[in-house]
């Protein structure tokens, strides 16, 4: 009887295992939010002040997975997160408006500029016409460190460069044209070390500016808003999506009081916001 009993319970501990081992595809769904974001956020320390706030708030908790915006948009699409955010207005209207996401919410923006080292060979300094700066870079044949990873920094830079009429050598690692491949703090590093030209989101470089000695050379130019959205991937292209928790962090971004934290975020260190927010504010992006 003592064998017999001993053999049930047993049995029942490996039932019991073998049930909570089938149940761990279904954690993410309840508890774990994976976000894919740009590398700015998460470089400027923005995440790291919010996310917190949200995880006690909600019992979620959030996996951040930092990366271009190009990058960040196409796990989304394929499903490899639950929730975007974003800076890269063009490409997320392409796959908002084909279905990939249940919804595409204006978060926030800030501005970009164009840094580079005291010694301005290229002579940028002053100006706020970025296409026309790009254009003395590529005549002295000054050194530009282009992020060169899809993000919304890279796209946006490209655009620029079109604008400009010049078709900088992508992929030359000999030329004035650099590509780093990496995310933007790398980048303000390559560039700090090859005193070289590059473009920067302005909440990074302030997080960063104490660490390098590039200075703002072009800034104030329209071409250079940058602004951030957070989108909802369709479980319909995704069954495994968090849709639950993704809704919930969204929602969370732009809910008031969380507006009120991106807008004082900075401000005791810096003396200016990183972000200013803009849930709720017309979208023409």
């Amino acid at each position: 009887m003592v064998g017999r009993s001993a053999g049930r319970t047993v049995g029942l501990m490996l039932a019991a295992a073998a049930g909570l081992l089938s149940a761990r595809p279904t954690v993410r769904q309840s508890s774990q939010i994976l976000l894919a974001t740009t590398t700015s956020t998460r470089d400027a320390g923005l995440l790291d002040s919010l996310l917190p706030v949200f995880e006690r708030q909600t019992g979620y908790r959030v996996k951040v997975i930092a990366v271009g915006s190009g990058q960040a948009l196409e796990m989304g699409r394929r499903g490899d997160a639950d929730v975007v955010l974003s800076h890269a207005p063009e490409a997320e209207r392409v796959l908002a408006d084909s279905g990939y996401f249940l919804r595409r919410r204006l978060v926030m923006h800030n501005d970009f500029l164009i840094v580079g080292p005291a010694v301005d060979r290229a002579g940028l300094r002053g100006l706020n016409d970025a296409v026309a700066a790009l254009r003395r870079v590529a005549a002295a044949g000054a050194t530009f460190i282009s992020r060169g990873d899809r993000s919304g920094t890279h796209q946006r830079e490209l655009q620029l460069w079109k604008e400009a009429g010049v078709v900088p050598p992508a992929g030359s690692r000999a030329g004035w044209y650099v590509e780093s491949g990496q995310g933007m703090a790398a980048t303000l590093q390559m560039a700090d070390e090859k005193r070289a030209y590059t473009m920067t989101d302005r909440a990074t470089y302030l997080a960063w500016r104490d660490k390098v000695q590039l200075v703002p050379q072009v800034e104030g130019d329209s071409l250079l808003y940058n602004v951030y959205h957070v989108m909802e991937v369709n479980p319909k292209n995704a069954p495994r999506v968090n849709t639950a928790g993704g809704k919930t962090l969204a929602d969370f971004l732009v809910a008031p009081e969380t507006q009120a934290l991106i807008g004082a975020f900075g401000k005791s260190r810096f003396g200016q916001s990183l972000f200013m927010p803009d849930a709720g504010k017309p979208d023409h992006w």
